[in-house]
């Protein structure tokens, strides 16, 4: 056993407190569907700042992005771009206000506001729910493959098998530990759904910030600049880059140019063209359904939601990297006494949990420890709470049993709950690698999910039909492409195929998405007109836009798109500052440290200025007012119905 018993001890107490949380809210959870996935939306945004913030500061992630800076150097500062980092910048600017003016439940929920009750808009939905049950899953084998690879190097299995009646396979070792953490964090989120993953999620924020600051500083006084200049190759520590990468480590670590290699960032001025392309597009498109759009429709305001989302990238980006650039300085220069075996093969993913183990002194080591299970089970839990939201709101309690009791719907979300840990566990035993899964996932099944998203809001055509055939079309091709087009692209690492693949399948599901959308007819033009004086958009509505004016003549179009689009720039440079100015610390770049401050603090001041400042002007015409179908269907129903059954 390689913990002491102060170490087991912190981590002892951190389990029993998230455990302890979830009865505590158990009750005040289960009031109704809007306390369960939402918290009664009573939540501060800074809260559910921290709680979303917490949610990405996920092992899984961060083992990947150690690796990434101990490879890669400063120019892993561009590679979390695949994700991308940057649609925080755009939530914050202008999506998160046009999402929560909706004022419901769930991201499909929402499609009702913008398609309406009709054929389409049903299809809509369904394809929604479809998609945001396909991504939980995959983001939940994700995190199961990190939390069993990182436990594996505390608790050796030589330590943990004798007391076993059963034999493992060194493959699926990792496997095993996922199973016990999963059924632990399953435990605290069904009890105490979004309420208990916000506050424990505070709990683990103020943990991890303190293992950070504790790890970066003590890389700074245990490595000098002059070891690790000579522990890297020419061009780690500069985060620009030309037409390839220009980083060679074969006199240093030589399995780190294969690992390069396997990975296909060689020719990186390409890769990152096809990362800029699709991020942006990406970031346009909103908020993919999962427990993002699940905390910023948690907020109490449209003000708030941009606030959360904001805050996101000022509490997670320094204090993450930080500690990243702490392991990753300790393991270049330390590289040998680091054991990156698994499975009897050697993975880079290791990394993080080998340094740990080497360089955290006594209850750091328990701390850490606690603070990136609970990191795991933050993000486990939070994803978890989303499929029950789409599941049970969108599915059962719309078409199966509409007038279910709140005791129902809750039995419900807890089962909902378990089959979806139980599925994607299974899934996790064929899962290889962290990096397949993550590239699949931002590369392969968000690129399908692009072009319907990016028009429905900036374009009035896009129907329901053309919504819901791009989207089928979109997860058609993620799941498809890969294994049609990979004897086409030999040369191409498996891994980066589904982003080389990124414009084959944006060119198909857009097709489908337009020509169905022209062939059919317009939605609603009701439902059309109310989204449109509600959530305000600017794009290509100006049909629409003279409609509502003729009825609404003190009603104004969104002027802002140049203003937001510059926002957006500036907020991505300062979300990038925020990355580079801690690892420029810990690596002691002089220069560099005062350069990336200063463009932090021109950043922010034009920031407070173009866009904090106006968050508090609402336009003319705007209303916050819950979404009432036209049809006469009203879309509170439920939450009424829920309060009458409280009151009882």
């Amino acid at each position: 056993m390689q913990l002491h018993t102060i170490d087991l001890c912190i981590i002892g107490l951190y389990l029993l407190s998230t455990v302890i949380v979830g009865l505590a809210l158990k009750r005040r959870a289960g009031k109704n569907l809007k306390s369960y996935f939402q918290g009664g939306k009573r939540l501060p945004w800074y809260m559910l700042g921290l709680s979303n913030a917490s949610g990405m500061f996920d092992i899984s992630g961060t083992m990947w992005l150690v690796t990434l800076c101990f490879v890669y150097g400063m120019k892993s500062i561009w590679i979390p771009w695949l994700w991308p980092v940057f649609n925080q910048v755009f939530l914050a600017v202008f999506l998160s206000i046009w999402l929560r003016r909706s004022n419901v439940l769930t991201g499909a929920e929402w499609i009702r506001t913008r398609f309406g009750d009709g054929p389409g808009g049903r299809l809509s939905h369904i394809v929604v729910v479809v998609f945001a049950v396909i991504s939980v899953l995959g983001f939940l084998s994700y995190g199961f493959v990190g939390v069993g690879k990182f436990m594996e190097i505390f608790i050796p299995w030589e330590v943990v098998s004798p007391y076993l009646p059963f034999s493992v396979a060194p493959q699926y070792i990792p496997h095993v530990y996922g199973i016990f953490f999963t059924l632990i964090a399953t435990f605290y989120v069904v009890m105490g759904g979004m309420l208990s993953i916000v506050w424990t999620d505070v709990i683990q924020f103020t943990i991890m910030t303190a293992s950070a600051v504790a790890i970066g500083l003590i890389a700074m006084n245990n490595v000098s600049h002059a070891d690790l200049q000579a522990a890297t190759p020419q061009g780690w520590s500069n985060p620009f880059f030309g037409w390839t990468l220009d980083l060679d480590w074969e006199a240093l670590i030589a399995e780190v140019n294969t690992k390069i290699v396997a990975d296909g960032y060689s020719l990186f001025s390409i890769v990152f063209m096809m990362m800029l392309f699709k991020g942006i597009l990406i970031s346009a498109a909103g908020p993919a359904p999962n427990y993002d759009m699940q905390k910023i429709l948690a907020t109490r305001s449209p003000r708030e939601g941009a606030l959360m989302s904001a805050f996101v990238s000022v509490a997670l980006m320094p204090i993450r990297y930080f500690m990243i650039a702490g392991f990753a300085v300790l393991a270049v220069v330390y590289y040998e006494r680091l054991d990156l075996m698994s499975g009897g093969r050697l993975d880079f993913e290791n990394i993080l949990p080998s340094a740990i183990l080497q360089f955290a002194p006594t209850g750091i080591l328990g701390l850490l420890l606690a603070g990136l299970l609970a990191a795991f089970m933050s993000t486990f839990a939070s994803t978890v709470n989303a499929a029950p939201a789409y599941l049970v709101n969108d599915i059962y309690r719309r078409y199966i049993n509409p007038q279910a009791s709140n005791r129902r719907l809750i039995y419900a979300s807890y089962l909902v709950s378990f089959l979806v840990v139980v599925i994607s566990t299974s899934i996790g035993f064929f899962v290889q690698s962290i990096n397949s899964v993550l590239l699949w996932l931002v590369s392969g099944l968000w690129g399908g999910y692009v072009v319907s998203n990016v028009l429905k809001w900036y374009w009035w055509r896009l129907n329901g039909y053309g919504f819901f055939w791009g989207m089928a079309a979109g997860i058609i091709g993620a799941l498809s492409f890969p294994a049609v087009f990979s004897g086409l692209l030999p040369g191409v690492a498996s891994d980066i195929l589904p982003l080389y693949l990124f414009p084959v399948l944006l060119l198909f599901s857009g097709t489908v998405c337009v020509v169905t959308s022209l062939t059919t007819e317009p939605d609603d033009e009701a439902v059309l007109k109310h989204f449109y004086r509600t959530v305000r958009p600017w794009g290509f509505w100006r049909p629409i836009h003279d409609k509502v004016v003729a009825e609404h003549p003190e009603f104004e179009a969104n002027p802002h798109f140049k203003r937001d689009m510059v926002n957006v720039l500036v907020g991505t440079i300062a979300q990038t500052t925020l990355v580079a100015l801690p690892i420029f610390i810990v690596i002691r770049e002089s220069n560099s440290v005062i350069a990336t401050a200063c463009i932090l603090v021109v950043s922010a001041v034009f920031l407070k200025k173009n866009w904090y400042d106006n968050l508090d002007s609402e336009p003319a015409g705007q209303t916050d007012a819950p979404f009432t179908a036209v049809d006469g269907n009203n879309e509170n129903y439920y939450f009424e119905k829920d309060a009458r059954e409280a009151a009882k």
